[in-house]
């Protein structure tokens, strides 16, 4: 469940609203070209922006597409513990298979703070969790010793990171600490070294775009072909650039509708979409990676 390549999927949305036929149509090709899981209402999938109803809509429409082919990993997290258990439950209602658990932003709690939220919510929960930290985007940082600790208390539920962090030496103090948690990178770039720290797969922006490039680097990763994983990876890497050539997901989002009518670049506000010199920088990534 917790492997390889793992998009963080765009939400199509088409004249304001949640595109649920080009959400299927998305799914299903993204599990054809060799994605390992998927992961609805993520911060690629404009999480922010969806409505309550929408969130568990999405999460609703990407289990049953998906119909056991591969796992699904919910968006379930909040700035508000009673919000994100409410959203776990929905998730297990709709058939997701695991939660992926944002670390709560704005209100920025301590360290203390979060082992009570995290905790408060595995004790609830069902399914297996992944935390989530990406300071830069929630201020708040789960430390290496929170994220070990947690795992200490919920060795069969607190089961995986998702680290956005963009510090690779936390990847070895997780491993020295709490060997058996899953890691999992959460920025593009830094994933083939990652892999050589103990990382084990990536949720990932490029992979809504390249599904089979990014599969195919993380399975040659995976089996020590550092040498196929490192072409690939060079591929890849102007596509994971260009990710963030404007406020994601704009990028992704005209990347996918270059590959299909069916798929809009519409987002929501406060995102806008890609600016001309992004848009530039998206086509000459997609060259170089050979999926123009």
């Amino acid at each position: 469940m917790f492997s390889g390549s793992i998009p963080a999927l765009a939400t199509p949305m088409r004249d304001g609203d949640f595109d649920e036929s080009a959400y299927r149509r998305f799914i299903s090709w993204q599990i054809d070209n060799g994605t390992n899981a998927l992961v609805p209402c993520g911060t690629t999938g404009e999480s922010a922006t969806l409505d309550n109803d929408e969130h568990h809509k999405v999460i609703a429409v990407c289990a049953e597409e998906a119909a056991g082919r591969v796992p699904v990993i919910a968006g379930a997290g909040s700035n508000d513990t009673q919000t994100a258990l409410w959203h776990i439950k929905e998730a297990q209602a709709a058939g997701a298979d695991a939660l992926l658990l944002v670390a709560p932003y704005y209100n920025r709690p301590s360290q203390a703070g979060l082992l009570a939220h995290f905790s408060y919510l595995a004790e609830r929960a069902d399914l297996p969790i992944v935390l989530y930290n990406v300071p830069g985007r929630t201020v708040t940082d789960i430390l290496p010793e929170t994220v070990i600790e947690l795992h200490r208390r919920f060795p069969d539920k607190i089961v995986a990171l998702k680290d956005a962090s963009g510090d690779l030496t936390r990847v070895v103090t997780q491993r020295m600490g709490a060997p058996d948690l899953c890691q999992l990178s959460g920025d593009d770039p830094l994933v083939l070294a990652g892999y050589a720290l103990g990382q084990v797969g990536c949720i990932s922006v490029t992979a809504n775009v390249a599904p089979k490039l990014c599969a195919d680097f993380h399975a040659a990763a995976a089996a020590g072909d550092y040498a196929t994983a490192r072409e690939l990876n060079e591929r890849l890497y102007p596509l994971h650039r260009a990710m963030f050539a404007d406020a994601s997901p704009a990028p992704a989002k005209y990347a996918l509708n270059k590959l299909f009518d069916w798929f809009s670049d519409e987002v929501r506000l406060p995102i806008v979409p890609c600016s001309d010199a992004a848009k530039a920088q998206v086509d000459a990534a997609m060259e170089i990676a050979g999926i123009a």
